[in-house]
C-alpha cells in the first residue's frame, strides 16, 4: 500500500499531489447532497426542497461531530507517522477507534432521541416538517457508516494515503446518483427514496474500505501488544479529537442558527438557500480539503521537527488557496443563473432570484474562507486546536451577530453579507497568531526544541 512522507521534496508539488485525491474525494462526497437535492427539487418539488434544505444543516452539523473527532485523531496519527513511530501508530490507532466509536454512538443515540425537538427549534415551517423528519430518521440510521468511512479514510490520509479513500468513495457516489433515480423517479419513494440512496451508498463505501484497510494495510494494523488503553496516546486523541470536533460543531452550530433565521423568511428563501448553500458548498470545497491536507503536512513536519518547512508550507499553501478561490469566485458569479436552474425550475423565477444573489455577494469573497481553512489546519497540526475554536468562534460569531441584528430589519439579504465579514475577522487574528509563532520559533528550531 502507498504512502506519502510529506517531511521531504518540493513543498507545493508535495501540497498539490496530496490534496488532488482528497479534493476530488469530498466532490465526490458533495455528489451525494447535490444528486438529493436536484433530483428532489426538479422530480418532487420545492417544498420537497426546502424539507431536505432544512434536514441537510441539522444532519452536517451531526457528521460534523464525527468527523471532527476522526479529524483530530489523525493528526497524531501524522504525528507519530512523520516521527517515525509506528509501534505507537498502532496503538494510537485502537485508542482512536475505541474512543472515536463510543462516541459516535451516543451522538447517533441522542440524536434520534432528541431529532423532532430539535427541528422544531429550527422554525421549520408546517409544510415541509413532517418531510424533514422523515428524511432525518432514515438518516440517522445509516450515521455509523459515516463514522466508520471517515475514521478508515482519515487513518489512510495520516500516512499519505488520499487514494484509496477517493476510490471507495467515487464508487459510493454514482451508486448514490443511480439510486437516487431510482427510488425517487421509478418507484416514486419521494423524499424516503433520496434518504434510502444516501444510506445505501454510505455502507457500500464504509464497508469496503474498512475490508480494504484490514486485507492492504497489516503494517499499520494495532497487534495484540497494541490493543490496550494507553493513557499518553488516549489523553492526546481524546484532547485533539474533542477540541477539533467541538470546532466543527461550533462552526456548523452557527450555520444551524443561520437556518432557523433563514427559515423564518418563507418558503422560496428557504429552497434557494436550500440549492445555493450546496452550489456554495461544491465552490469552496477544494479549498477546505487543500486545507485538510495541509493539517496532515504540519503535522508530519511536527513530528519530524522541520519548523522551516512548515513555514514555508504555509507561505504556498495560501498563494495556492487564494488563486483557486479567485478563480471558483468568477466562475460561480457568471454562472449562477445557469447553477441555480439545475436545482429549480425556470418557472419558480423568484427563488432562482434570491440564489443568484447569495452567490454572487459571499461567492465573490471565496478567499477569505480559503485563507480561513488554512488557519484552522495550521494550528490543528501544531496541536493548538483552541486557536481554531476561537477563530471559528470569531467568524460565526460575526456572522450570526450581523444576520440577527440586521436581517429582521433590512432583510434577508443581510444574511448574505454578514458571511464574508466574518471570514476577515477570524483571517486577521488567524493572521496575527501566525506571526507570533514565527517570532517564537524561528527557522530551524522545532516548537518540542528540536533542531533541523
Amino acid at each position: 500500500m502507498k504512502t506519502t512522507d510529506l517531511t521531504q521534496g518540493s513543498v507545493p508539488r508535495q501540497l498539490i499531489l496530496f490534496s488532488l485525491p482528497m479534493i476530488a474525494g469530498n466532490l465526490l462526497q458533495q455528489c451525494y447532497n447535490i444528486a438529493d437535492t436536484l433530483i428532489v427539487g426538479r422530480v418532487i418539488g420545492p417544498q420537497a426542497l426546502a424539507a431536505v434544505g432544512s434536514a441537510y444543516t441539522l444532519m452536517t452539523l451531526l457528521n460534523s461531530i464525527i468527523i471532527g473527532l476522526c479529524m483530530g485523531g489523525s493528526v497524531v496519527l501524522s504525528r507519530l507517522f512523520g516521527a517515525g513511530a509506528i509501534r505507537d501508530f498502532r496503538t494510537a490507532l485502537f485508542n482512536s477507534f475505541c474512543f472515536t466509536g463510543i462516541v459516535a454512538l451516543i451522538v447517533n443515540g441522542a440524536a434520534v432521541i432528541l431529532l423532532e425537538p430539535c427541528l422544531q427549534l429550527l422554525n421549520i415551517k408546517d409544510a415541509v416538517f413532517d418531510d424533514s423528519l422523515i428524511y432525518l430518521h432514515i438518516i440517522l440510521a445509516g450515521m455509523m457508516f459515516t463514522f466508520l468511512y471517515n475514521f478508515i479514510s482519515n487513518g489512510l490520509r495520516s500516512i499519505g494515503n488520499t487514494v484509496v479513500p477517493l476510490i471507495f468513495l467515487g464508487i459510493s457516489a454514482g451508486l448514490n446518483i443511480v439510486l437516487d433515480v431510482l427510488f425517487t423517479v421509478n418507484f416514486r419513494m419521494g423524499i424516503a427514496g433520496a434518504a434510502y440512496a444516501t444510506i445505501f451508498s454510505q455502507a457500500v463505501s464504509a464497508l469496503g474500505i474498512f475490508a480494504y484497510f484490514l486485507k492492504k494495510a497489516k503494517k499499520f494494523l494495532p497487534g495484540k501488544e497494541n490493543r490496550r488503553l494507553s493513557a499518553e496516546h488516549l489523553k492526546n486523541i481524546v484532547s485533539n479529537s474533542l477540541m477539533t470536533s467541538i470546532q466543527q460543531s461550533v462552526m456548523n452550530t452557527g450555520i444551524l442558527m443561520i437556518q432557523g433565521l433563514v427559515n423564518s423568511f418563507g418558503v422560496n428563501v428557504m429552497a434557494a438557500f436550500a440549492a445555493a448553500v450546496k452550489i456554495d458548498a461544491f465552490a469552496y470545497m477544494p479549498a477546505q480539503d487543500f486545507g485538510n491536507a495541509f493539517a496532515v503536512y504540519v503535522a508530519q513536519n511536527r513530528g519530524a521537527g522541520k519548523t522551516q518547512r512548515i513555514r514555508q508550507g504555509m507561505k504556498d499553501a495560501v498563494a495556492i488557496s487564494v488563486l483557486f478561490c479567485l478563480v471558483s469566485s468568477l466562475l460561480v458569479a457568471l454562472w449562477a443563473p445557469w447553477l441555480m436552474g439545475l436545482f429549480v425550475k425556470g418557472s419558480e423565477r423568484e427563488i432562482i432570484s434570491i440564489g443568484v444573489f447569495y452567490l454572487r455577494s459571499e461567492g465573490l469573497c471565496y478567499a477569505g474562507i480559503g485563507i480561513l481553512f488554512l488557519m484552522y489546519a495550521f494550528y490543528r497540526g501544531l496541536d493548538r486546536t483552541q486557536m481554531s475554536i476561537v477563530l471559528t468562534i470569531i467568524s460565526l460569531g460575526t456572522r450570526v451577530a450581523l444576520s440577527y441584528g440586521l436581517a429582521p430589519g433590512l432583510g434577508y439579504e443581510m444574511i448574505w453579507w454578514s458571511i464574508p465579514i466574518g471570514w476577515v475577522l477570524a483571517d486577521l487574528v488567524g493572521a496575527a497568531g501566525y506571526g507570533r509563532w514565527r517570532k517564537m520559533w524561528p527557522a530551524g528550531v522545532h516548537k518540542d526544541g528540536l533542531s533541523e
